[in-house]
């Protein structure tokens, strides 16, 4: 195996800005430099705002964007029925249709700033899991015809490892190389008079007539209105995170004989379902990216298994696939109903808005964010802004509600128990654990020269007691997703700082 990062990071593309060094003021200002954020922005700019875009990390598309597989669907992860379920048919029949003029927002946007990211129409099928079972197919069909959404029931997916079982192919679905968008898209917002700062970590956003942005560095941003693009989005309250619950994924690619795969997206029904697509690579081969085996962030410990049980289901169904060369996971934000929250922040302040609740779908959700937002802090009207509103709260989800946040509470009773080991001094090199001190919980991390490093064990986001995940060599957090550092920065959010110091010691 070549890496843990991503596919993407073959591409040799330049995605660091410039670092901010004054204040600023500005029509909007919005954070996160995924895509939903770089989406919004250059809307915003092709409307003539003064926009201002700031990232914490070192580069562009550091976050989700880099960790995404990059399937561009029209056809819903979580399944038409399941909206129908929640929210109705007509909301069924509006996800599909928003989610097909994202695809074709991405086309045309890379037609006209010349962007090659390797856009490509694709066809989309869903197929039963290992056992064969075709319930979810003969249902997913007969809503899609019923909404009038082209299907084409066939009768096995075009792959060799395929057992025969009759699928569901939806056609004109999408890929593309999603650094490669970005990078371009990042390009078009300085060409239009934007600005994207990185290495600029936000520390409190003001809501308000005028909104006041603090970065860690000192620096104020004032603007007429802020975006919350960061995934999970940081300063918010309870009202929000109440809706949201963090999952981790997992990816990887290897190298096929060109032409072996039909390009297209694959998804089959299991729980947790898997999803496959190809990508030509930058030597001209191509590669089979397959994802799945999602779980509760912070609540599992078996990274390197996941993995192996992902390349043990591809090789059984594509036999041409070769050596696996990249290994890596994400973040997915679950929302009650699977459709994104983008909006007006839930009983925030003025002017505040959020785009999360990817649900799987983070290119075609981010890429909505940018469709939504611009109007909404225009003063326009969008024909989405309902079905993506974040104040919603369908009766129908309340199960799912309830369900989600028993299980976030049932966490914080990790303040009650003695800790993962009795003292730092059982630690070896290299390794993390949570031990406690009277009546605090302490994270400890021994580095691997020897060094005990203490921090705080407590989330500063909501107060959950962080796990070390061994696997990563991270502090996560299990009550909304929040991950860290070994040595206690903040590597996603919502929480925006890192775990607070205790004290360090060396043997």
């Amino acid at each position: 195996m070549k890496s843990t990062e991503s596919v993407w990071a073959e591409a040799p593309l330049e995605r660091a800005a410039v670092r901010l060094d004054s204040d600023l003021a500005c029509d909007v200002c919005i954070i996160g430099a995924g895509i939903a954020g770089l989406t919004i922005a250059y809307r915003l700019v092709k409307m003539g705002k003064a926009v201002v875009v700031l990232e914490g990390k070192s580069k562009i598309a550091s976050g989700e964007s880099f960790a995404t597989t990059a399937h561009l669907a029209s056809y819903i992860d979580d399944e038409f029925d399941h909206i129908r379920s929640i929210r109705g048919a007509d909301a069924a029949k509006a996800a599909h249709t928003s989610h097909a003029a994202a695809i074709d927002f991405i086309e045309a946007t890379a037609q006209a700033e010349r962007i090659d990211c390797d856009f490509l129409r694709v066809p989309g099928y869903l197929f039963p899991g290992a056992d064969g079972d075709t319930t979810t197919i003969d249902r997913e069909e007969k809503l899609s015809r019923e909404y009038g959404i082209p299907v084409e029931r066939i009768a096995h997916v075009p792959f060799e490892g395929s057992k025969g079982a009759p699928c569901l192919r939806y056609p004109d679905q999408g890929q593309f190389h999603p650094l490669k968008y970005l990078t371009g898209l990042a390009a078009a917002i300085h060409d239009l008079g934007g600005a994207i700062y990185t290495d600029e970590r936000v520390d409190s956003v003001k809501g308000g007539r005028t909104a006041v942005i603090a970065t860690q560095r000192g620096r104020t941003i004032r603007a007429d209105a802020v975006v919350l693009a960061t995934n999970t989005p940081i300063n918010s309250g309870v009202r929000t995170n109440m809706r949201l619950a963090s999952y981790t994924t997992y990816a990887i690619a290897g190298e096929i004989p060109p032409g072996s795969v039909e390009a297209g997206l694959y998804w089959d029904t299991e729980d947790p379902y898997h999803y496959v697509r190809t990508q030509r690579t930058e030597s001209g081969s191509e590669w089979l990216i397959i994802g799945g085996e999602d779980h509760k962030t912070g609540q599992a410990d078996d990274r390197t298994e996941r993995w192996n049980r992902l390349e043990a289901w591809a090789r059984k169904r594509f036999p041409a696939l070769r050596s696996i060369d990249h290994r890596w996971d994400g973040q997915v934000i679950e929302t009650l109903d699977g459709l994104g929250l983008i909006g007006p922040e839930p009983g925030g302040e003025a002017n505040v808005f959020i785009a999360t609740g990817d649900s799987g779908m983070g290119m075609t959700h981010g890429t909505l964010a940018g469709l939504i937002l611009p109007d909404l802090i225009a003063g326009r009207s969008n024909p989405w802004a309902e079905l993506y509103s974040p104040s919603r709260l369908p009766v129908a989800a309340i199960k799912t509600l309830v369900s989600e946040n028993v299980n976030m509470a049932a966490q914080y009773a990790d303040y009650a128990t003695s800790g993962d080991v009795s003292s730092a001094d059982d630690l070896k090199p290299g390794t993390g654990a949570v031990i406690r001190h009277g009546l605090a919980k302490v994270a400890v991390y021994r580095t691997k020269e020897g060094v005990a490093c203490e921090m705080s064990a407590v989330c500063p986001h909501m107060g959950g007691i962080v796990h070390w995940n061994a696997s990563d060599e991270r502090w996560e957090c299990p009550l909304h997703g929040s991950t860290f550092s070994a040595q206690g920065r903040v590597v996603h959010g919502p929480a925006t700082d890192d775990l607070a110091p205790v004290g360090n010691s060396e043997d």
